[in-house]
């Protein structure tokens, strides 16, 4: 016997191609600062830790943006659902913390560690996390 599956509808919009280029951009500038200040902890070379503070100045730009194309693609959902809430929650933190490293990467070379290093970390594990929310395609349905 044949029986139709129905599924219940999503209501979640995916990101649109300019907010997916962001989130996918985000990652890995605020992955090169975690890496350059790690090499700066290791090696004690002054440039690393200034590529770290010109990653992080990237992956603020690139997390504000996204941060705004969140908050529409929020306010523009029919149906509010945890995803986009959660996503602009996550970058809104990422940012905020982002924030703070860039004035920890504005103090002397050395003064910076090891809490610019710590705060890399944070930013980009939250970074991922929002990015993976964030280019996830959720189910709307299953077979039964």
């Amino acid at each position: 016997m044949y029986s139709s599956v129905s599924a219940a509808p999503v209501y979640y919009r995916h990101p649109g191609p300019f907010h997916a280029i962001l989130l996918a951009g985000t990652v890995p500038l605020f992955l090169g600062s975690l890496l350059g200040d790690i090499v700066y902890y290791k090696t004690y070379q002054i440039q690393w830790i200034n590529f770290a503070a010109w990653l992080n100045a990237g992956g603020l730009l690139f997390c504000g943006l996204a941060l705004l194309c969140a908050l529409v693609q929020l306010f523009t959902a029919s149906r509010k659902t945890g995803r986009p809430l959660m996503q602009v929650l996550l970058l809104a933190v990422t940012w905020i913390i982002g924030l703070f490293n860039a004035f920890e990467h504005a103090k002397d070379a050395w003064a910076a560690m090891p809490s610019s290093l710590i705060l890399s970390a944070i930013v980009a594990a939250l970074a991922v996390v929002a990015a993976w929310i964030g280019l996830s395609v959720p189910r709307s349905g299953g077979v039964q």
